[in-house]
């Protein structure tokens, strides 16, 4: 396997991991979310205190400004017209905290999004507008291909017999790299269920799209910046001015495939406008209101539920068991201000 491919199935690991965490998919004999956490370690062991995957990322604030149309295909009370916090966060695809930015391909958006009435709608998205793998159980074959990096073939092997991981790949060698996170689009890629007050059913999926326009980094810049170029960057529009992405939902027709994520709709699918994220404030994480939040995507609002997609269930299995060890030793992640609130 040549030293490309090698790479790419790496990258391609560390965004299955980044969003297809493996839950009750698999008999317990086979499979549970602890091994599957456990695998997230790098080599020297878990990163005490931080997130298993995802490590390194900075907390927001600020709000989603619904514009009234996603009402349209969903009763959820966040669609309505108003204003309704938020809490997230920017993060890198993998288990190192202090890894540079520069080497993310993989970027991700969290949030949690409440209601006046205590409902939530929490999502975690990345920036590939696909993934790379259509199961839970050929994430984790993909994982095991992987395993002995001395014996290249397995990862060959499964790269040849699924030509999404092949398609990923072509993405991640391809993709332009955004300067800013203010520049990025984040998918939910998985697939669901919007019902509206007259009980209809809708399948969609969503994009948050940026406002600001992109401007391409050539990769081999990427490393001549510094390590936390992307966090310091935001910080500093935010402080300057509110950052915003359009929040587009996008309706399947249809016949379309809503439980692989692998696959992307056609282009010509009715689109929702339905608000504006802004983002207000920053905050470093070890402080920051985003720290202990496990954001969770089954955690929604009456008016969305889970589709056939198995991925969220998957995730929101392995994302309680990090959350409950991060949390557990939290002494190994300390805060930078003791007044600092969670």
């Amino acid at each position: 396997m040549s030293v490309r491919w090698a790479a790419i199935i790496g990258l391609v690991i560390a965004a299955a991991l980044a969003f297809a965490y493996a839950g009750g998919w698999l008999t317990p004999a086979r499979l549970t979310p602890a091994k599957i956490v456990d695998s997230l370690a790098p080599a020297g062991g878990a990163i005490k205190g931080y997130r298993r995957n995802h490590a390194k990322g900075i907390c927001f604030a600020g709000s989603f400004e619904a514009n009234g149309e996603a009402v349209a295909i969903s009763r959820a009370p966040l669609f309505k017209v108003g204003t309704y916090p938020v809490t997230g966060r920017f993060n890198l695809a993998g288990p190192i905290p202090t890894m540079s930015d520069g080497t993310g391909r993989v970027r991700g958006l969290s949030l949690r999004i409440q209601a006046p009435d205590g409902q939530e709608w929490r999502t975690a998205m990345i920036n590939p507008p696909f993934f790379p793998v259509a199961t839970p159980a050929d994430f984790y074959a993909l994982q095991r291909a992987n395993a002995n990096k001395q014996d290249p073939a397995p990862a060959k092997q499964f790269a040849a017999s699924h030509p999404a991981l092949r398609a990923f790949g072509a993405w991640a060698s391809t993709a332009p790299y955004a300067e800013s996170y203010a520049q990025d689009r984040f998918n939910s890629l998985n697939s669901f269920v919007f019902t509206n007050a007259q009980g209809h059913d809708q399948v969609a999926r969503w994009s948050f799209i940026p406002t600001t326009a992109m401007v391409a980094v050539p990769p081999e810049d990427l490393k001549k910046r510094d390590p936390d170029f992307l966090f310091q960057d935001i910080t500093e529009r935010t402080a300057a001015a509110p950052q915003k992405w359009k929040l587009v939902l996008t309706l399947a027709n249809p016949g379309d495939p809503s439980a692989d994520p692998t696959q992307v709709w056609p282009d010509d699918r009715r689109q929702i406008d339905a608000g504006m994220l802004v983002v207000t404030r920053i905050v470093p994480e070890a402080d920051g209101p985003c720290r202990d939040i496990n954001f969770d995507p089954t955690v929604l609002p009456k008016g969305i539920r889970t589709s056939d997609d198995p991925f969220p269930a998957a995730r929101s299995a392995a994302y309680a068991l990090s959350y409950d060890r991060r949390t557990a030793e939290s002494e190994h992640y300390p805060r930078i201000q003791s007044e600092g609130k969670p």
